[in-house]
Parts: structure tokens; sequence; C-alpha cells
């Protein structure tokens, strides 16, 4: 009979809230995220990193949760799409990506706008170029990245 894989205690922090929950050490973040806490907005794509489909921000920085083991996070501070939200409320960018027609399917939204929400914390006026550079690594097969690149420069620092 084969025997089960011990269980590990991961604590971190969910997008401000402390969470301590027993995982497998072969969990990924992506797979604890989305089946053990139920936080479906980080989407399950390729697996494989290249989509972007699953980003999320781990310490300040954009990861694919698809590749990072859950253990890894011990400790750590995890953004995820749902964390943007406040009070209720959506999040400027992310009625900046209603606004301007930058959500066609969905399958990318979390993702990109994640990736987009670090790129403003870094860089709260950034060019054209910076944040095609900043959206890298997040693929969209229906808008063409026009109405995206438009609603994050719609919230840049002087308007665009």
């Amino acid at each position: 009979m084969p025997q089960r894989a011990e269980k590990t205690r991961l604590q971190f922090t969910v997008n401000g809230d402390p969470v301590a929950i027993d995982v497998s050490p072969a969990a990924s973040l992506l797979d604890v995220l989305r089946d053990e806490l139920e936080l479906t907005g980080t989407k399950r794509g390729c697996e494989e990193g290249e989509c972007g489909a699953c980003s999320v921000m781990l310490d300040g920085r954009v990861v694919n949760s698809c590749l990072i083991l859950a253990l890894e996070c011990q400790g750590g501070e995890i953004v995820t799409i749902e964390g943007l939200r406040r009070n209720g409320e959506l999040h400027p960018l992310q009625r900046a990506f209603i606004d301007c027609g930058a959500v066609q399917c969905g399958f990318c939204t979390p993702g990109m706008v994640v990736a987009a929400y670090a790129l403003l914390q870094q860089n709260p006026s950034p060019s054209v170029e910076q944040i095609k550079r900043g959206l890298e690594g997040n693929l969209c097969r229906c808008t063409g990245y026009c109405k995206i690149i438009d609603a994050i420069s719609s919230l840049a620092k002087g308007g665009r």
C-alpha cells in the first residue's frame, strides 16, 4: 500500500490575511490558492510559466504561481487579483480594464491586472514601451493588447 505524503504547515499572508494551512510538499502555490483557499481569480493556464494567467505577487514581485512550490512562500506575502479590491470596490486598475474594453474572454485578465499593478507600483508613469515590457510573460489571445495598454496608460500619472 503506497504511503501518503506528509503535509507540512504553511504560514503566510494572502491578500492581507494571515493563513496557516497544511499542504503537500509537492503542491504549487497555484494549487493552494485555487483548491485550498478558493481564490479562483488566479487562473490555471499552461502550467509551464508561459502564459501568465496564474500571475500573483509574492513579496512585491510578480511570479507565475504554477512554478512556485507553496512551501517556498513560507512567511511570505501573496497578493492575488482578489486582493486588489478594497471595501468591496474594484481597484481603479480593474475598473480601467473594464472601462477601456480590455476584457474580452477574461481568462488572461487577472494575470494582466496583477502585472500592471506591479508595474504601476514601481513606475507610476510608464511609457507605452515600459508597459509592454511590464506585461511580458502575459499572453492574451483575444484583445491584441491595445486596449490593455490603453487601460494601464489611463492610470499613469500625468495621464495619456
